[in-house]
């Protein structure tokens, strides 16, 4: 009985298999693909879409159609949450109070972190590491940790309630996570450019600002709407650091709870309100972000 070897090679083997596959059977296979794909993304963006329609749905209907029986969209539809709102002094005053404090502690932070990360990428000092993994550590730690501290602190020093408190507060948070993010980007510019720059007579600050800065402008805008979310959605430092004449709209949406029940109408209405800042946030640095994703540390 005699054998005979097989000397087809492995690779030879392979495209014998893939050749017998028509260009018929490729297309259907391909077209079943995409429809999987469509198919999973539309379904992921019906779960992301479909709270943020309730919730809208919710801000246009009374109190007693939303307890009724549930609808898919307003069968009498109603405008008086939001004019509740706008009508209200201690309702648009919590946005007001909200929008000061982050965009106070996105100021503070930015001109904190710029130099600070600058430092961190260009120049090599005894305890750098530690220094900057020691920074790393207060984002580690909950925000309740330094509630007690805070709060008697600010109310010795007669900055209890009021926006610079908040500010101060959250850049404990939101200035380690700037330098981090912004060191990241500012490594990827060659040490060449500072150096040219300073042989063509340039100084330091004029160079930092006319150069540097618009080359890292990315890194910014990546920067700055990490410091946004933080604060914007951040509830238990800005309640325990206010009481009346600065509460963020968050503390406010509290109050729709009440003895007769919850004022699920208005309550709805002010979340929609709430998410627009971020969308216009979103809207504006959406080119800094995507090119800060594929760059930086983020």
């Amino acid at each position: 009985m005699s054998y005979q070897l097989d000397n087809t090679q492995p690779g030879e083997k392979y495209n014998t298999i893939f050749s017998r596959v028509t260009p018929t059977q490729r297309r259907k296979r391909n077209a079943r693909s995409r429809l999987r794909s469509r198919l999973l993304l539309g379904l992921y963006l019906v779960l992301m879409i479909l709270p943020i329609y309730w919730l809208l749905n919710m801000s246009l209907q009374t109190n007693s159609e939303i307890l009724g029986s549930m609808t898919m969209w307003p069968e009498n539809l109603t405008f008086d949450n939001y004019i509740g709102i706008f009508t209200n002094s201690s309702w648009y005053m919590g946005y007001v109070n909200s929008i000061a404090y982050v965009l106070m502690n996105m100021l503070i932070t930015i001109c904190v972190a710029l130099p600070a990360a600058y430092a961190f990428s260009r120049y090599s000092f005894i305890g750098d590491k530690h220094l900057f993994f020691w920074l790393l550590t207060n984002l580690m730690a909950p925000p309740a940790v330094f509630l007690l501290p805070y709060f008697q602190l600010y109310y010795s020093v007669g900055l209890f309630d009021t926006h610079i408190a908040v500010a101060l507060a959250h850049c404990l948070f939101n200035i380690p996570l700037a330098i981090w993010i912004l060191e990241g980007f500012m490594s990827s510019v060659p040490k060449e450019i500072d150096e040219t720059a300073y042989i063509d007579g340039y100084s330091f600050p004029r160079f930092f600002v006319k150069i540097f800065i618009p080359m890292i402008r990315s890194g910014i805008g990546v920067t700055l709407f990490f410091l946004f979310m933080f604060s914007w959605v951040e509830l238990l430092l800005a309640r325990t650091l206010t009481s009346t004449d600065a509460q963020p709209i968050g503390m406010i949406m509290t109050r729709t709870s009440t003895a007769s029940g919850i004022d699920w109408g208005t309550l709805a209405a002010a979340g929609v309100l709430t998410i627009i800042p971020g969308v216009l946030v979103v809207y504006f640095v959406r080119n800094h972000i995507a090119k800060g994703f594929a760059l930086g540390r983020t």
